[in-house]
């Protein structure tokens, strides 16, 4: 089976777009591969964010990948920090990769574009290479990227052959995967603006774990436009499509034919809200349920942990091996 890793940070809320555009598609993906997924709290630390805030947003985190389908008998799930290889093999890469390289990371420009980067955190420069460190450490073939992470993964590439080609075969190369196409979840309030967690408004997001009644508030104030007519045009009609798509997530059917039902904007509001609350609610039951034993999800971390540090400590003893560092007797 071929190797798959994918990874969550514990900043910002959970919402309907990772979920539709990432996370379902995380739990089919464990039963076609042998698949890695960690909730990358290292790379939280790249933004300001209250400790204990980070504890509970991590865990938090872990219990939502399991509620959505992820098995623990089928998958390895853990936390970055719980595997300290992570953390060794990217200084070790640091050591490989050119500043030059990460300076022109498109990320790290757009992040530092209103704060300048001198106040950037030196972690924000580097994290692309933990990433890549993330990922070599499993001997990983395959990494589902979206367009704003295509340029690290490639950087992942060039200093995995950089290495190999310095220093003897370490590490797999990777390649891209591209995800299944899915539905594409917008903001509610700016349509044309997939849902994010850092930019979207709470107004235009929905929350996985958000109450039923505040999922149908945001929905039926969500943003159409002057047109009354209903039909399924992301470019020209972005507000009125993502309602149809929010209705299709739910039902699945196509966005195109469920237009043809509709003729006025409230009715395709209110199922469409309906819709997304029917969708989250075995998740919201069962995250109820894990909320409530955080002990069983901690044992979940813990025994992923330990099956992923076998794998990692392997790889980073052979590239320590082939840079020259000397075996702790």
């Amino acid at each position: 089976m071929t190797r798959v890793l994918s990874g969550i940070q514990p900043t910002g809320e959970i919402h309907l777009g990772n979920y539709v555009g990432a996370i379902r598609q995380w739990v089919a993906d464990q039963h076609a591969h042998d698949a890695f997924f960690c909730v990358v709290d290292l790379h939280a630390l790249t933004v300001e964010i209250d400790p204990a805030e980070l504890r509970a947003k991590t865990l938090e985190a872990a219990t939502i990948l399991l509620a959505a389908g992820l098995d623990p008998d089928v998958c390895t799930l853990f936390v970055q920090s719980h595997v300290s290889a992570h953390a060794e093999l990217s200084w070790l890469l640091e050591c490989v990769a050119a500043f030059g390289e990460l300076r022109r990371m498109t990320q790290f420009k757009d992040k530092t574009a209103r704060g300048g980067e001198g106040a950037a955190r030196v972690g924000l420069f580097t994290y692309p290479v933990l990433q890549a460190a993330d990922i070599l450490l499993y001997d990983t073939d395959r990494v589902p990227v979206g367009s704003d992470q295509r340029q690290h993964l490639e950087l992942c590439r060039d200093i995995a052959i950089r290495f190999n080609q310095r220093y003897g075969e370490t590490f797999v190369v990777p390649t891209a995967a591209i995800p299944k196409v899915g539905a594409k979840v917008m903001d509610l309030q700016e349509p044309a603006q997939k849902m994010s967690k850092s930019r979207s408004s709470p107004q235009g997001k929905v929350l996985v774990l958000e109450p039923p009644e505040a999922i149908t508030r945001k929905v039926k104030r969500a943003v159409t436009d002057v047109e009354t007519e209903v039909r399924y045009n992301p470019v020209h009609k972005p507000g009125v499509s993502n309602l149809l798509e929010l209705l299709a997530v739910g039902t699945g059917e196509s966005p195109s034919a469920l237009a043809e039902r509709y003729s006025q904007y409230g009715p395709l509001k209110a199922d469409a809200a309906a819709a997304v609350v029917e969708f989250l609610r075995p998740l919201q039951s069962r995250y109820a349920e894990l909320a409530a034993d955080p002990a069983y999800v901690q044992e979940v971390l813990a025994k992923g942990a330990a099956k992923a540090e076998k794998i990692a400590s392997a790889t980073l003893r052979r590239a320590q091996d082939a840079m020259g560092i000397l075996p702790r007797q």
